[in-house]
């Protein structure tokens, strides 16, 4: 049973990016060009049509509070990872922002998949390879100079489940190096749409997005203290979103 549900999962996901194939077009065709701003607005159209598409198929219902709290031009997205559909959640509510990630090298291998993630402007990193980490770090601090967003997921991997992880040390080094702005995002319950029951089920996520943080004017240890910061905000929020679900 789970093979089949997983299986028509996977066929809705590569389904879904067959149909934004004139977007691609689109955003090579900008890319190409050197037109950086329609290239992020046809990213961001793309973006949240797969998103929403995806989490409506399952059906995700997601509950979002602080649009409002998104700024102006490039930021680096930080958030909590619980599940496979974070970033079909993410892309779904922040409709109107383009949002590249930091992503597994291994992911590049995927078909087609790994082709869009490239696409949205992400950056592929090998984990276990410092000057790799170094390189995908400089490659990810071009982009956020020429106005294209990152999301990053600093636990590095799923918890699968209700509890946090640790943040990797020097995963905000991304945002803090070119002076660009974080903004915290708490994901509670996607978990439940994958991880949980092993395939894809219906569930109810909350998506809080904090307040941004700008980082250009922060010395030294600002910046050295940032990801536990970062950390206790969204994990404070986290359980207040749980304490009150289950209150």
């Amino acid at each position: 049973m789970k093979f089949f549900k997983n299986l028509r999962m996977g066929i809705w996901m590569y389904w879904d990016l067959i149909h934004i194939h004139s977007n691609k077009k689109n955003i090579h065709k900008y890319r190409a060009q050197g037109d950086l701003e329609s290239e992020r607005k046809e990213i961001a159209i793309a973006e949240s049509t797969w998103g929403k598409n995806l989490i409506r198929k399952v059906g995700v219902k997601v509950h979002v509070e602080g649009l409002e709290n998104i700024p102006q031009g490039a930021v680096v997205f930080v958030a909590n990872h619980q599940s496979y559909a974070d970033i079909a959640v993410l892309t779904s509510v922040i409709d109107f922002k383009q949002i590249g990630f930091i992503a597994k090298e291994d992911l590049r291998k995927l078909p087609v998949f790994g082709e869009w993630i490239y696409d949205v402007r992400s950056v592929f990193i090998k984990r276990e390879d410092p000057r790799a980490s170094l390189r995908a770090i400089e490659k990810g601090t071009e982009y956020l100079k020429q106005g294209f967003s990152l999301g990053i997921f600093p636990e590095g991997t799923r918890s699968k489940g209700g509890k946090m992880g640790e943040f990797k040390r020097g995963s905000l080094r991304l945002a803090t190096k070119p002076g660009i702005p974080v903004v915290p995002i708490t994901i509670d319950g996607s978990y439940k749409c994958f991880e949980e029951k092993g395939y894809a089920f219906p569930a109810e996520v909350h998506v809080f997005i904090h307040s941004a943080i700008e980082t250009k004017d922060m010395d030294k240890k600002e910046a050295s203290e940032l990801s536990e910061r970062v950390k206790e905000m969204i994990e404070d929020k986290l359980q207040n979103l749980q304490a009150n679900k289950n209150g």
